[in-house]
């Protein structure tokens, strides 16, 4: 994810970083540099224009030329530029405007056939669903045969009703069907899933100007396709200028996207970027963090999220026990087996390491041993609970058998139990480090060496 924009702007930076004395060339040529970084990322040029002349202004006055560190001051700026272009810093601005649950709130999902509105319509209604509130799913796109089918499977997947009509014509009718069993049913939430073309049209038009004027919905959220780059940007400007949106959701953001729709969003539409879908699975739908993604493209990683994550797979009073038997060096491969899975459940390792600062573009997803982790976990999974339990009771006999359940050799089963010694014993100075400080907690087993 905007990993060829993270490396040219690291590039560009080097014309200023680490420099005790900088000149108003130095700052001119990284200037440039990132001009062409934006370009070749396909921003807007008129965003780019706005963004180069404020940045050279702001970077040319006593501030930066002066202070103690100029180079750090130069990276502060464009990371201010970077945050102010991509949208609201404010979490408020950003977040869904619904209503309390006692009165239904409407939210109409809008955008071009294949920009991923159905599956971000799912998406969007696990999520509110993990916030408590209880929403419905209505399939009111009548022009693609295939799309209320999808919205039905979706919806099973993720145990949220769809309310669909097979062979309805009139999608104003649909949806006053669907509020009318919302309220039977103690919906709250109420999220539209609207008609798309392949381009825009006056008839897709008319017909969510009358689905608008029927629901008054709260929230309306353009999808776009982030690897369309700027015409993202100016397919949500048509779109707020005759419908009228609150907002926008990037998808496929976890791709080799180029940053320009990011980029030029905010500033071309003066609407928030307020979710992006970073990958397939349902549970793959994150809200916009303006000054989180602005790290991210400097290299500074965004450590913030990868806790996110971990808290949500880890239990903190587990994490706590699981600290203390570090310390005392009573961490077993049960614990190990535990901590594998957990990480299994946070996502694609290469997300989390562009995440941690300095690591974005160092390391590719072909550099991670994923057999080497699943090889560990099938070795870890043949072994009985006592044997997990107390890993010393574990001679050539039972190594045998553990190889043999796993399809793996006595040998590796040997280099696993001999790994997880040398590793108690790093993990217990590590267990006590992490006392003195904030950090997540440890996730052994990760990284194998």
């Amino acid at each position: 994810m905007l990993e060829k924009l993270t490396g040219k702007i690291t590039d560009a930076l080097r014309f200023v970083a680490g420099k005790s004395t900088i000149s108003e060339k130095n700052i001119e040529d990284a200037v440039e540099a990132i001009k062409m970084a934006l370009l070749e990322a396909d921003v807007n040029l008129r965003v780019v224009r706005r963004f180069v002349n404020s940045t050279i202004e702001e970077a040319k006055g006593e501030k930066v030329l002066r202070s103690v560190d100029p180079g750090q001051q130069f990276v502060k700026i464009i990371h201010d530029k970077l945050v102010s272009f991509l949208g609201e810093t404010d979490p408020a601005a950003r977040a869904l405007k619904l209503r309390g649950p006692d009165v239904i709130s409407t939210v109409l999902m809008l955008g071009l056939q294949g920009s991923g509105k159905t599956t971000s319509s799912a998406k969007l209604a696990l999520r509110l669903k993990k916030e408590g509130r209880k929403p419905l799913l209505v399939a009111c796109d009548l022009v693609r045969p295939a799309a209320m089918e999808q919205l039905a499977v979706l919806g099973g997947q993720i145990g949220i009703p769809v309310h669909r009509e097979e062979g309805a014509k009139d999608s104003v009718k649909v949806y006053n069907n669907a509020l009318a069993w919302a309220k039977q049913n103690l919906i709250d939430t109420v999220i539209i899933d609207t008609t798309g073309r392949l381009q825009i049209d006056e008839p897709m038009m008319q017909e969510l100007s009358r689905l608008k004027d029927a629901a008054k919905p709260d929230e309306m959220l353009l999808v776009a396709d982030s690897m369309t780059g700027q015409s993202a940007a100016d397919i949500a400007k048509t779109f707020d200028e005759k419908i009228g949106l609150t907002g926008v959701v990037l998808t496929k953001f976890d791709s080799d996207t180029r940053g320009g729709a990011a980029l030029s969003l905010k500033t071309v539409t003066g609407k928030p970027l307020k979710f992006v879908g970073t990958g397939e699975k349902p549970e793959d739908f994150e809200p916009f963090h303006p000054d989180r993604i602005a790290g991210r493209i400097l290299g500074m990683g965004d450590v913030v999220s990868l806790v996110e994550k971990a808290q949500e797979v880890i239990d903190q009073k587990e994490a706590i026990e699981l600290q203390k038997k570090m310390e005392k060096e009573n961490f077993t491969l049960e614990d190990w087996l535990s901590q594998l899975r957990a990480v299994k459940k946070m996502g694609s390792l290469q997300k989390m390491l562009e995440m941690i600062p300095g690591m974005q573009g160092q390391i590719s997803e072909d550099d991670i041993n994923k057999a080497e982790l699943k090889q560990q976990e099938a070795i870890l999974s043949s072994m009985t609970r006592k044997e997990r339990a107390n890993h010393l009771i574990i001679g050539p006999p039972r190594r045998s058998r553990i190889a043999h359940g796993s399809g793996t050799s006595v040998a590796e089963v040997a280099r696993l139990l001999k790994k997880f010694e040398k590793m108690r014993g790093m993990m217990k100075k590590m267990a006590k480090g992490a006392r003195s400080g904030m950090g997540m907690p440890n996730m052994p087993g990760m990284f194998p060496q």
